[in-house]
Order: C-alpha cells, then sequence, then structure tokens
C-alpha cells in the first residue's frame, strides 16, 4: 500500500482463497476517488494482478482484451495510488480507493461514467428535502473533475496548474475579504465572501488530496473528547 494506507488485514493467501474469482479467474474492481467519493472506473483483477496492486500501492488489472496484466497510469501517468481495498458480503467484487491521479478514463474524462441514463434532481430540489450540504459533495466532486481533466480556460484549471502557492495565495486573499465584511458589518458581502473562501479551501483539499469526510471525521473526533478547564467547546 502507498504511505497514506493502512497496511493489509488479511494475509494474501488467506484472502485469495476468500474472493470468488469467475470462471475465468477474474474478480470485479470497482475504483473510487478517495477525496470525491466519484466511482472512476470499473476493471478486473486476477490473483496476480490483486497481490501486485497490495505488493506496490497501486493499482494493477487483468486486461480481458490484451490477455495480459497492466498496471493504471504506466504510460498515462495517471496513476492510483490505494487508499484501502474491500471485498464485499458476498466476496465477489472489490472496491479500491485510491488518490486519482489525473483522468481514471482512457478518454481523458475524469470518470468512466459520463454517459448519463437517469439524471440525479438539481441541487435546489434536494437541499428542500433536507440535504443541507448537498452543494459541498457536488462542489468537492466538480472540483475533482477540474483536477482531472484540466479544462482550458477554467478557473480551477489556473489554480491547479499554478500550484500550491498560488492556491494557498488566494485562500489567504479571501480569508482576509471575510474578515473585512464581518467587520463591516455587511452579511449580503459575508455571504459572498464565504463562499469564495470555502470554493478556495475545497481546491487546497483537493490539491493536498484530504476530503470532506476526513475533516468531518476529525471534527467528530475533537467533539467527542472529553472537555478541559482550558477549554470548552
Amino acid at each position: 500500500m502507498s504511505d497514506n494506507t493502512n497496511a493489509a488485514v488479511v494475509p494474501y493467501e488467506e484472502l485469495q482463497q476468500k474472493i470468488k474469482w469467475d470462471k475465468d479467474g477474474l474478480v470485479a474492481a470497482i475504483v473510487q476517488d478517495a477525496v470525491s467519493k466519484e466511482v472512476v472506473m470499473l476493471a478486473y483483477m486476477n490473483a496476480e494482478s490483486l497481490k501486485l496492486s497490495i505488493e506496490s500501492g497501486e493499482t494493477w488489472f487483468w486486461s480481458r482484451s490484451r490477455s495480459e496484466l497492466w498496471h493504471k497510469g504506466a504510460t498515462s501517468g495517471h496513476t492510483q495510488p490505494i487508499r484501502s481495498i474491500h471485498y464485499d458480503c458476498d466476496a465477489d467484487t472489490l472496491l479500491v480507493r485510491v488518490n486519482q491521479n489525473g483522468a481514471a478514463c482512457h478518454t481523458g474524462r475524469y470518470s468512466c461514467f459520463f454517459n448519463p441514463i437517469v439524471e440525479e434532481a438539481p441541487a435546489v430540489e434536494q437541499d428542500a428535502q433536507g440535504d443541507r450540504f448537498r452543494m459541498l459533495n457536488e462542489l468537492e466532486a466538480i472540483i475533482s473533475k477540474r483536477y482531472a481533466e484540466r479544462p482550458e480556460g477554467a478557473y480551477t484549471t489556473y489554480l491547479f496548474e499554478k500550484g500550491l502557492d498560488k492556491i494557498l495565495k488566494k485562500f489567504g486573499e479571501e480569508s482576509i475579504e471575510v474578515v473585512i465584511a464581518a467587520k463591516n458589518g455587511d452579511n449580503d458581502e459575508l455571504r459572498s465572501e464565504t463562499s469564495d473562501l470555502l470554493f478556495h479551501l475545497m481546491v487546497l483539499l483537493r490539491e493536498r488530496g484530504v476530503s470532506l469526510d476526513e475533516v468531518m471525521a476529525e471534527l467528530g473526533k475533537r467533539h467527542n473528547k472529553p472537555t478541559t478547564n482550558k477549554m470548552n467547546r
């Protein structure tokens, strides 16, 4: 596994016996971006590619069309450092969470699943049903897509191309704008500047490979800590 993942919890020999390989000795592997939670591709692993994935910390698959092993991103550079691997209740499907570098799809798209059949309801309608923070989830997914595809002319592309220092500079500027808006007592300006701040924070998190789920988990840990005399939350 890569440095930011846990070690395998099941010995490979035991895992090989647990997995229900199909008649061709393969198992379906769903690949999910660990940051955005988007499913980016479906591929197949055999026993050897699973072993290589565990040992190398990056995804390896079995190509059914070429009848050979392939290391994802070996030629494109769009590698998939592994964060975790799970198998399902029937042991016939794997879920591989990765740090997606670049586009997952050979077409250059962020995800292979870009052809809609049934569309999601608009965010406003979803929010009316009680999902207050759905827009943050959607924004995280959009930023992840921009990070992978780098569409020409997009502001997010500009930030990612300029790199961490530029992103930090913009985040710092937006932080100051929020402070000024609050100090001025202008709530309309405060809402606007806070939106800009949250956007740039999420760009920063994507650049560093940190998900909102990880931030929420950290907040949860702090909330559940016993209070002290020095600070009460």
